[in-house]
């Protein structure tokens, strides 16, 4: 049965949402302190009575859309964040309108044949294991917390220790090496799973970011060794031939951040900086950054199908599913579809299309630094392999005073980091929408 008025609000959003896209070459990359204050306009107790959805709406248009970051955008450098592929969004205003608990077959036969079916085209392109399974979580943070819970359920299962039943109480003790300079989620989602901070090994890396294989901590059957394929500052690799052959020989469990680096393997140019990768026992990617679809869409892969489904099941009596189930895959039980617009993007740019974008960019990252290096006290701190620009200011200006003036120029938006201890920025190049005009644009704004 039709709502009331379901269809006519359904367009109105449609059509403000497009109106919206329409406009983010010309919007300001981030709001003005005026627009941001304006948000105060959502401030007001809790609605006593039914009002119309079409205000509600229109709040959220004349109110909302000014206060956005435009990471969508074509001039938005900040975060690997790719702007969403319209066959992306195409895909999920569907999966919005079906509504689905995609937990199983039994819940939703079309998203469990749809993320099936992405989870071996991800496999193919990624050229992983054909035997891994692929869960589609929110996150990398969400999916390496579900790769660590697999691997150290699986390390333990091999010494003898039923970790479902007999939980970690006089278990033991799984050791994990993580590099000087791993990514945040990485120690967040291991700080859940109960490794405590004093207790992780910590491997030296080189000034590119990659671990030094000669200072590599001690590894045993007992260990999970965590890897990176595209650092997040500088994008560089971890050598991972001679690392995992290490891991292998002291029966390591591997686990690689792969959350944009990892699709540098579609590609014919980067490809190389992930030769060994395939020997890993997981990995983790994300969605929404590289493959441009929309946020909330990443991917836990894990070598051993049926050990990562033993580690995560969710079976009920009531509920139980194919061993392969999404819910059996991932930390939800009820979950979006998200796998869906990894599928349309798949199915759309094919194996092609995917690698002339990360190609695309790739290239464009190397045309951004050879057009600032040297020049309005601006100074390129890394190798450009990949899709991230490092920098720091030579000059008077310290570099976060540097991002801030550039930022209020509401042209692009970057952001400030860290790097061996000192204040430095980096610019990513991520979005299908950046053409190599926008950064011969952003060059001169950077540089001017």
């Amino acid at each position: 049965m039709k709502l009331p008025g379901e269809i006519a609000l359904m367009t109105a959003a449609d059509m403000l949402a497009s109106q919206y896209v329409q406009t983010v070459h010309e919007r300001p990359v981030y709001p003005a302190p005026a627009q941001i204050k304006a948000l105060d306009g959502f401030d007001e107790d809790l609605p006593q009575a039914p009002s119309s959805p079409h205000t509600m709406l229109d709040m959220l248009d004349t109110l909302g859309s000014p206060a956005t970051s435009v990471s969508t955008g074509p001039h938005y450098f900040g975060f690997v964040i790719g702007g969403v592929l319209p066959a992306a969004a195409a895909a999920d205003r569907m999966v919005s309108a079906w509504d689905q608990c995609a937990s199983s077959h039994a819940n939703s036969p079309i998203a469990a044949k749809l993320e099936a079916l992405a989870g071996r085209w991800v496999l193919d392109i990624l050229d992983l294991p054909r035997s891994a399974a692929v869960g589609f979580g929110t996150s990398a943070t969400a999916c390496g917390l579900s790769c660590f819970a697999a691997a150290r359920r699986e390390l333990l299962a091999r010494l003898n220790w039923d970790l479902d039943n007999d939980g970690l109480v006089g278990a033991p003790e799984i050791k994990v090496v993580v590099s000087d300079i791993s990514h945040i989620t990485i120690f967040k989602a291991l700080r859940i799973l109960g490794f405590g901070k004093r207790h992780l090994l910590v491997a030296k890396t080189d000034e590119q970011g990659r671990i030094d294989v000669n200072t590599l901590p001690p590894l045993d059957d007992r260990t999970i060794l965590c890897l990176q394929a595209g650092e997040v500052n500088g994008g560089d690799f971890d050598p991972f031939i001679p690392l995992i052959k290490k891991a292998k020989a002291a029966g390591a469990w591997v686990n690689v951040d792969g959350a944009f680096g990892l699709w540098a393997r579609a590609t014919k140019t980067h490809r190389h900086l992930t030769d060994g990768i395939e020997l890993a026992d997981s990995w983790t990617t994300d969605g929404h950054k590289w493959l441009n679809t929309p946020y909330d869409s990443a991917m836990a892969i894990v070598k051993d199908g049926e050990a990562f489904a033993r580690a995560t099941n969710a079976d009920a009596v009531y509920a139980t599913a194919e061993t392969h189930a999404q819910k059996n895959l991932t930390l939800e039980f009820s979950r979006r579809a998200r796998g869906i617009p990894v599928w349309a993007v798949l199915k759309t740019l094919g194996r092609q299309g995917v690698c002339e974008m990360v190609e695309r960019h790739c290239r464009q990252a190397n045309m951004l630094a050879k057009g600032i290096d040297g020049k309005n006290g601006i100074k390129v701190l890394n190798d450009v392999v990949l899709n991230q620009v490092l920098c720091t200011t030579n000059g008077e200006e310290s570099p976060s005073a540097f991002t801030e003036r550039m930022n209020a120029t509401g042209k692009l938006w970057f952001g400030n980091t860290v790097w061996r201890g000192k204040p430095a920025f980096r610019l990513s190049v991520s979005n299908w929408r950046t053409t190599d005009a926008d950064i011969e644009r952003a060059i001169s704004v950077l540089t001017t």
